[in-house]
Parts: C-alpha cells; structure tokens; sequence
C-alpha cells in the first residue's frame, strides 16, 4: 500500500495516457481546481509538450517494466490515486493502483471489457441479452466463415474504439471485402489476437444511447445518458450528434441503467468510470459495449449538465478517495462531433461564422489544420472538429447543432501520393 502523503503536501495523481492523448490536458485542468498535483506517464519522453517531456516515461508494450517503474515513483512520492485515459492504459493504471491499494478494478475485468470478443462471450455466460455472434479468424478459410454467420450483420476489430473498423454486411459477397478491408485496417494492432480475430454479430436496430457512468464498490451511478438522434444504420457507424439529458421515458432510463450495471457485474468491475454504447429496441436494451474508461472525442465537457462537475473532477475525486456532491446545472447540452465527408487534404472550413452565431452555439472548434490528410470510417479514427451548444431543452440543442451544421461547407482537395522510380 502507498504511504500517505505528508502534512500540508498536495495529494499528487498519476495519469497514465498514450503520448498526445486529448484527453492528457483536461485531466491536468481538473486537478488543479482539486488542489492536486499530476504527474504524466507516457511515452513522450520527446514531446514538446511539457507536461509529457517532464512526466514519467514508460513502454506501454512491456506493461510489467511500466508498472516497476510507476512503484519506484511511488515510493519516491506517494500517489493519491491512479486514473488510465484511454483503452491502451486503464489496464496498467488498473495493475498500478491495484499495487498501491487504491481504488481499482480487476486488471483482468478491464481487459474483457475492452476486448469486444471477450466482453461478448462474457456477456452471453451471465445471462445478458446479445446478439448472435462468430469470433472470426481472419487466417482461416472466411468463405466457410461467410456461410455460418447470419446477415445483416456488423463486422468489428476486437480492440479498437470509436467505430474504427466496424462494418455492416448484408451478404457473403460483402463480408469477404469487409474481412480484408477490416485485416488492413488492424495489420498494425500490437496483439496478436486483435491482427487475427474479427467480431461478427447481427444487427441490432434501434434507437442509440451512450451512457456515462462512476462505479463504487460495485454500485453504478449513472452521470449522464447522451441521445443520439440520428439513425446508426451502416455500412459504417460514425456518430455525429449527442444531447443530453436524454429524451427517454423514465422507464426506458431504468431499465439501461439495470443493464448496464448487469454489464459491469458480468465483466467484474467495480470502480471508476464506465462509458456504455447501447441499443434500445423493442426488445429492450442491448448492450453494444462497456468499457472502463470516459466517453471519447471533447464530449466530456457535456458533463456539467446533471452534474455541475467536469468528467475528470469525477474521475480524478473518485480515484483520490473524495466525494464531489453533485451540483446540478439547468438546461440541456450537445455536441456535434462534425464528420468527414470525404478522404483528401482539408482545404478550409467555410461558414464557421455563421455557424457560431446560430442561436444557442457556445461554440465550433476545428480539430484538423489546413493542409492535412482527412481519412474517414472505417480507416479514420477521429473527427473535423467539434461543435457545443446549450440551450433550455435537448429539443432546442439538437435544432441548433443541426442548423449550425448546415451553415459548414468543408472543401477537401484530392491526395495525390507520389509513385517512387521502379514501383510501378
């Protein structure tokens, strides 16, 4: 177990994210309005970012050296807690407070919920309603493959997020072009499993939702749940519109908030932030994932709505031991996670002014710069830019994130990548 901290010393959390993560920086913001101090293991012994060059430097790939090295700095200073941003890290960070005896999950839990093939298998042996789904082995004869499974169905990476990857296919001719088009996209994925395998599951029609959610000692809190009101049909699942508090009947509201913490159970974690994406059909909720970490994209700032709190205050408070009483905020808010339209060079982003002045816009912030390469789903894995509103009711926020979107004109220019001598 850490030492505790010395009288009159700030408690200090160690924040473990991928070099460049976007969420590294609001964490950072977070702890400072908890009178904390952070400090950030990652990669980036290079970075020209401070905060990554002057932090503690790991090899996420040897999990077993990073968690040596984060004890050794523990015993140098005490942690007050341990919180992983994103899927490449909440197992370490989980493994590390674990070693400290702070606040955790089970290394393993974590793992099963970030891998899509095991959290299903899991899911289907706790009795939670899921889809019929085939583990597709993509070194395996997939005509054979093909035939088994029933369509339509959706293709998924096992360990990959943010819809990178998923497909859905109607038919065996389709399947076979989304099997390879899916191997090229994961050729790189430092498992494995996650090069060789594939998720395969039917469709889920239905309404979509994702939830954002604080476990304690097993107990699920539900933060906030996000509408998504456009239609996520495929062929690819690129999501653009949230608004929250959700439009759900209340009963609605109850039963995904019983799912989702059957989920947890059925995984077995038991502490610190979930994010749920789910289906709400006539047959009820279906679980699409649970992972042990926040929602992507900017979309926590959303969280002050229901909340009064960003995210990471949550977070980091749940990791360091405190409770945060909610303050709630009237209101409703959205974002609109502003898509792609097409692969080429981004050019410029017309109507931005405009945008801005609609109505209830706080506002429209492009991620990408002029002169870089837009790659869209199912090969991309990020967004144009963001667009934040909020108004008195989610009615009002989805009109205007609608409208503002309307006002965006993106001018994509085509890539021409240069062929080398003898290449052909």
């Amino acid at each position: 177990m850490t030492p505790a901290p010395t009288r009159g010393e700030r408690p200090r959390v160690l924040v473990i994210a991928p070099h460049a993560s976007y969420r590294t920086a609001p964490f950072i913001a977070a702890a400072h309005g908890l009178e904390a101090e952070v400090l950030v293991a990652s990669e980036g012994r290079h970075s020209v970012v401070s905060s990554y060059a002057d932090g503690l430097h790991l090899d996420l790939g040897d999990p077993d050296r990073a968690l040596e090295r984060i004890l050794v700095e523990s015993a140098r200073r005490p942690f007050a807690g341990v919180v992983g941003t994103d899927d490449a890290t909440t197992e370490l960070a989980a493994r590390a407070a674990g070693a400290l005896g702070l606040p955790h999950n089970p290394p393993e839990a974590v793992r099963r919920a970030r891998r899509k093939d095991l959290a299903r298998a899991r899911l289907a042996e706790a009795g939670v309603p899921v889809p019929r789904h085939w583990r597709i082995d993509l070194a395996a004869p997939l005509a054979v493959q093909a035939d088994a499974v029933r369509y339509p169905c959706v293709l998924k990476p096992i360990a990959m997020s943010a819809s990178r990857g998923v497909i859905r296919v109607d038919d065996p001719a389709q399947f076979l072009a989304a099997c390879a088009r899916i191997a090229r996209i994961v050729r790189d994925e430092p498992e494995p499993d996650a090069r060789r395998y594939l998720l395969a599951e039917t469709f889920i029609p239905g309404f979509e939702v994702a939830v954002e959610g604080m476990l304690r000692a097993g107990r699920l809190e539900i933060l906030a749940v996000f509408d998504k009101p456009d239609p996520l049909d495929g062929p690819y699942f690129e999501e653009t519109y949230y608004v929250t508090p959700s439009r759900l009947a209340l009963e609605q509201r109850d039963e995904l908030h019983a799912r989702v913490a059957q989920a947890c159970a059925a995984y077995g974690l038991r502490e610190g932030p979930i994010h749920a994406e789910c289906r709400i059909n006539a047959q009820g909720v279906w679980i699409l994932e649970t992972a042990a970490r926040t929602i992507g994209g900017l979309c926590a700032r959303l969280m002050r709505v229901g909340t009064g709190y960003g995210l990471e205050e949550i977070v980091l408070a749940h990791a360091m031991g405190r409770t945060i009483a909610r303050r709630a905020e009237d209101g409703a808010a959205g974002v609109l996670m502003i898509p792609i339209p097409r692969a080429g060079v981004l050019r410029r982003v017309e109507g931005l002014t405009a945008a801005g002045r609609v109505r209830h816009i706080e506002e429209v912030v492009i991620a990408v710069r002029e002169g870089y390469e837009l790659v869209p789903l199912p090969e991309g894995a990020s967004y144009l830019g963001f667009v934040y509103a909020r108004a008195p009711t989610p009615a009002l926020v989805e009109a205007a994130l609608r409208e503002a979107h309307a006002c965006l004109r993106v001018v994509v220019a085509p890539l021409f990548r240069p062929v080398l001598a003898g290449t052909g």
